[in-house]
Formats: C-alpha cells, sequence, structure tokens
C-alpha cells in the first residue's frame, strides 16, 4: 500500500488545496503552514537525560530521536499537513544548537540565563572568538537530510537568522579578531551564504530563519536595555536587513527561504512587546525573503497596519493567529474575522495562516499538553481550508 492510501481520507482532498482558490500549487509557505518545533515526546526526554548522565551513548541516543522524528514527520503528514519539519528534537535550543556549530562561536554556560516575563531560561550562551564562517561538517546538515528521507511532503529546516548572533552577543565578539564590526558582519553574511547553499545541496528547498531581534527592535525597552549594552542601535535595520540579502544573494529560485519574527517564545512567556510599524517598511519593503511568518496571537504584536508595506507580488504573510502558549482553541470565527482584516492592508492570496510560535522553542516546551498542540494544527488547517478553499 502507497504512503498516500495509508492516510487519512482527510488528506486525501487536502492534497490539492495551496495558493489560490480552485488552484494545486505545492510551492511554500502553504495556506496552513507551521513553525517548526514541537513538544518533546517523553521517550525524546529521557533518552537526552540518560545521554547526560553517561547512561547511553550518542548513537543509542540518535536511534530514539530517529524513531521519535519518524513518529512527529507521520503525525504531522497524517493531520493532512503540506509540510513538516523534525520539531527540532535533536536540540535543546531553537538557536544555541545551530550558532555554536559555526566556525568562529563558543557555547558556553554564562552567569545567567535571558530573563523573559517571571521566568529565566538556563545560563546556555555563545562568544565570537574567531573568524565566523560556514563549518562543512556542521551537524544540522545531516539533521536535514534525515529529515528529507523519511518525509513525503515538503520538509522544512528552521535555522537561526544571522542577527541572531549579533544582537544581544554583540560584546561577546573578541575585538582581536574583529577590531570593527564592519569585517564580523562580512564574514556573518558569508557564512550564511555558505549556509544557504550547503542546505540547497543538501537536497532542502524550505528554509527558514528565526528571528527574534526585528521584534525587539519594535520594543523600546529591549531597544534601551541594548543601548545599555553598549549596542548602537541606529543603523541595525539596514546592517540586518543587508545580511539577510547577502546571504540570499545566490538563492536558487527553487528554494524557498523566510522570515519567522517572534516576540520571545520560553515556557509560554515572552520577552518583547510592539507592533511591526517602526521595522516595517525595512522589513517587508527591503528584506528579500519569500514570506515573513508573523506573530499575531494576542495584543503585543499591535495591528495589521503594517502589511500595508508588503509589496504587490509572490512574497507572503503567514499569520501567525493560533497562539501556541495556551492549550484554549482559539473560535474559528474569531480568527476568519482577523484574516478579512488583514486583507484591508495586503492581498488575501498574499497570506496564510500558521500557528504563532513552535510549541517548544527550547526542549522544555510550552505549557500545553500533546494533544493540544496537534489540535491546535488540525484547526489551522480547517480554518485555512474554509478561508481560502478546496482544490
Amino acid at each position: 500500500m502507497s504512503h498516500l492510501q495509508r492516510l487519512p481520507e482527510l488528506w486525501l482532498w487536502r492534497a490539492s488545496f495551496f495558493q489560490g482558490e480552485g488552484v494545486m500549487s505545492y510551492q511554500p509557505p502553504f495556506r496552513a503552514d507551521i513553525v517548526g518545533s514541537f513538544l518533546r515526546p517523553a521517550a525524546l526526554k529521557q533518552a537526552r537525560t540518560a545521554f547526560q548522565q553517561g547512561a547511553i551513548d550518542a548513537a543509542a541516543l540518535r536511534a530514539v530521536e530517529d524513531r521519535e522524528i519518524r513518529q512527529v514527520v507521520a503525525q504531522q503528514e497524517a493531520l493532512g499537513l503540506r509540510v513538516v519539519t523534525d520539531g527540532e528534537f535533536r536540540r535543546a535550543w531553537w538557536h544555541f544548537d545551530f550558532l555554536e556549530h559555526l566556525n568562529g562561536v563558543t557555547g558556553y554556560q554564562g552567569e545567567q540565563g535571558i530573563q523573559f516575563q517571571g521566568v529565566q531560561t538556563s545560563a546556555k550562551q555563545v562568544r565570537i572568538d574567531g573568524k565566523v564562517g560556514f563549518n562543512p561538517a556542521h551537524p544540522m546538515i545531516e539533521h536535514f537530510r534525515y529529515l528529507n528521507s523519511v518525509a513525503t511532503v515538503t520538509p522544512k529546516m528552521t535555522i537561526p537568522s544571522p542577527s541572531v548572533l549579533h544582537f544581544r552577543n554583540a560584546g561577546k565578539i573578541d575585538s582581536g579578531v574583529y577590531p570593527s564590526l564592519e569585517g564580523f558582519f562580512s564574514d556573518l553574511a558569508d557564512a550564511y551564504r555558505d549556509v544557504v547553499q550547503a542546505f540547497y545541496q543538501a537536497g532542502c528547498r524550505y528554509l527558514q530563519l528565526d528571528d527574534t531581534v526585528w521584534a525587539y527592535l519594535c520594543s523600546n525597552r529591549e531597544l534601551e536595555a541594548a543601548q545599555a549594552r553598549g549596542l548602537d542601535t541606529d543603523n541595525l535595520q539596514a546592517i540586518y536587513a543587508e545580511v539577510i540579502n547577502h546571504a540570499l544573494a545566490d538563492k536558487p529560485d527553487d528554494l524557498h527561504v523566510s522570515l519567522h519574527v517572534c516576540r520571545g517564545n520560553f515556557r509560554s512567556t515572552w520577552i518583547s512587546e510592539g507592533g511591526y510599524e517602526p521595522v516595517a517598511e525595512t522589513l517587508f519593503g527591503k528584506v528579500g525573503v519569500d514570506a515573513w511568518f508573523l506573530e499575531y496571537d494576542s495584543d503585543r504584536a499591535g495591528s495589521f497596519d503594517p502589511l500595508r508595506f508588503i509589496p504587490e507580488g509572490h512574497q507572503q504573510a503567514v499569520l501567525g493567529l493560533i497562539t501556541t502558549k495556551v492549550g484554549t482553541l482559539e473560535k474559528p470565527e474569531a480568527v476568519r474575522a482577523r484574516l478579512e482584516e488583514a486583507c484591508r492592508f495586503v492581498a488575501k492570496d498574499q497570506l496564510c495562516l500558521s500557528p504563532q510560535c513552535g510549541f517548544a522553542s527550547t526542549e522544555e516546551g510550552n505549557n500545553l499538553a500533546e494533544q493540544a498542540q496537534w489540535e491546535k494544527l488540525r484547526l489551522t488547517l480547517d480554518i485555512a481550508e474554509r478561508f481560502w478553499g478546496r482544490g
């Protein structure tokens, strides 16, 4: 029996549905899309603890990871999603696990973690102590290859955006390596250019850059905190846009790259507040990605007005109207009303729907049950199908 025959009947009629009402298309982003991370299953958490305690070796841990990734991919496909991720099951963090495997970047345990609303992360940090560059042996290239091998729909790889390495770590750049930031940003852009090509060569056709920094640039409090750290924030929008655009300069036409903007996601809490207006003209008008995944599940994100800066054309705004921070399901009619409101500022054909963030940006995960996680995704699919129609 083929894979398609094994999937629920619901998937079969969903498979013809995506961009454009009544039009079959399989190009990302999809009308019902996902951000990336999933709650870690108990077996995976137990295996990781056992590995840290020396009770099992790396090969045994990888076997558990492989099994749980196969399962979470199958669950996503069974729901009817046209895109799947590995749930970030091989990571403890959404960003550090990737960044510390770049050349010139070292992970270490600092004195304190990142402060969220009422809770603090563990003290993991990174510093830049060498020339930044892409490491051809970066483990996440192989992580994607495995995901690609077990997926029958589009596999998406999620990695931190280059701006993430700079914003909170500017004070941890070795001045002996980089006497000026100009050299650092040049190497960072080149490194990510190589990253993009490496994932493409590994078979990736849907790559997502996760980025909290654009949201921090919308927050007066975060800007003041950055300035207190000695960071010149005046030109950061232009610098980050240039770095991302350089990284994508050689992007093949069939590689779709999205930028996910998040205000923080740790144990159902957040960091920043503020609408997109302060960055909208640069973010939507000058950053050359194919889509923006935008957090819109609370008042912290402001109004849809900044979407007016999205140019007409192929670029998509994927609206994160379904929260991943609590398990309570949104009312479909309320979400559809918000989609209609967004259509006042950007064409309906340039909109998609997704959860606001991943369900577990770190291995601890958000405060909701696994069943609620899947119900949220089912709701996302159902609303999208009713709003854009079936193929």
